[in-house]
């Protein structure tokens, strides 16, 4: 296991994200924690940690940038995730020439916020327009991608039918098991509503959620991951699921990758919103795929960058 990093230290130690600060000792160690360091990917030509502020919070933010870059991915992680999980994805990314940009969202890895939490799905929005601002003070390549994991999906395809003719994104949007809503989803609001007024949150529960046998063990060390599910963020999606089946249909056509052994999502209803919402959305279907597709097993992830290879700029 490498060297552990603080958090704290290494959230102090952090200038804004424009000043592109090259990295601090924390920050190196942090890197190589979770494998952000890329060892091996020789496009790698540089990256920054740094930080913004949007909605209300601060947010750590990171920058890939490769020898020869040709596009920029905005890349979205999703619920109790944080940036360090999303190695694979980087490392595809980069190896196509894109830039990658990411950061964790409120509440989650080493942005502010209480964890996990969030009090309205705006405020995600929000901080997709802070990361689209912090891209054009660094004068990232266009064309602009976007790719979101579960609920990061949720907030590129909001950020799509809201705003998906005027988005400075508009090269493909890539949604890894969308969230529109979860699995046992009328369970979900029963047992919120019975529990929002005596309890704040519920402890978590962790699930296999890819069959890479290495990836729950590193979940469950990882200092970063939160520990409980607060019923605000429930309470949140509520009222996001019913803005979304609400939203005008779009002109966009994103590229939708679904595990059909996902337990987390409820993909068959989602699917159908997505069908309904979008024009001709190009799916892949993975029969054996679970739900946290960028750590799904490689020959599945390999299946899924091909797919997306075949469509990218």
């Amino acid at each position: 296991m490498p060297v552990m990093f603080d958090p704290d230290a290494l959230r102090a130690s952090l200038l804004p994200l424009a000043s592109q600060q090259a990295l601090s000792t924390q920050a190196k160690a942090y890197q190589r924690y979770y494998g952000l360091d890329l060892p091996g990917c020789k496009p790698l030509a540089q990256s920054t940690l740094g930080r913004f502020q949007a909605a209300g919070f601060e947010l750590v933010s990171q920058v890939w940038w490769p020898r020869q870059p040709v596009a920029t991915l905005f890349l979205l992680h999703g619920f109790y995730d944080h940036m360090g999980l999303y190695r694979h994805v980087i490392r595809w990314a980069l190896e196509r020439g894109f830039v990658v940009i990411a950061c964790d969202l409120p509440g989650h890895g080493l942005s502010s916020g209480a964890r996990a939490s969030i009090s309205d799905f705006g405020d995600y929005q929000a901080v997709l327009q802070g990361l689209f601002f912090e891209a054009q003070q660094l004068e990232l390549p266009q064309p602009w991608h976007l790719c979101g994991q579960s609920t990061g999906g949720a907030i590129v395809l909001d950020h799509l039918l809201h705003q998906g003719t005027t988005s400075p994104a508009q090269g493909q949007a890539i949604l890894l098991a969308p969230l529109v809503r979860p699995r046992a989803w009328a369970w979900s609001k029963f047992s919120y509503r019975l529990l929002r007024p005596f309890v704040k949150g519920i402890a978590r529960r962790f699930s296999e959620n890819t069959n890479d046998p290495t990836f729950m063990p590193f979940l469950q060390a990882d200092p970063l991951q939160p520990m409980r599910l607060p019923t605000a963020w429930v309470g949140a999606l509520v009222k996001w699921v019913k803005r979304i089946e609400a939203a005008p249909a779009s002109a966009r056509s994103p590229l939708i990758i679904q595990g059909e052994a996902d337990m987390t999502v409820d993909w068959p209803y989602n699917l159908e919103v997505l069908k309904r919402k979008f024009d001709t959305p190009q799916v892949l279907m993975l029969p054996e795929a679970r739900h946290h597709l960028a750590n799904e097993l490689p020959e599945l992830r390999a299946r899924y960058f091909e797919f997306l290879d075949a469509r990218m700029e």
